[in-house]
């Protein structure tokens, strides 16, 4: 399904936003994620369901001064 990470269109397989981030290669914990403009806690991950065009913001910490 073709979904939007990051303001780039990506073809994923998985239908689940957990499965998604792991597929992306995003297995850090330390990671904040938005599904259509709203929050999704790391444990609410495994219950959101993935649609075509959903998109999914993911942000990281960055190291550095």
């Amino acid at each position: 399904m073709l979904i939007t990470v990051n303001s780039k269109s990506v073809e994923v397989n998985a239908s689940g936003l957990a499965e998604a981030l792991q597929e992306l290669g995003y297995t850090s914990p330390a990671i904040a994620t938005a599904l259509n403009g709203q929050f999704v806690s790391r444990d609410a991950r495994a219950g959101i369901t993935l649609t075509q065009g959903d998109a999914l913001e993911v942000l990281a910490p960055m190291q550095g001064g």
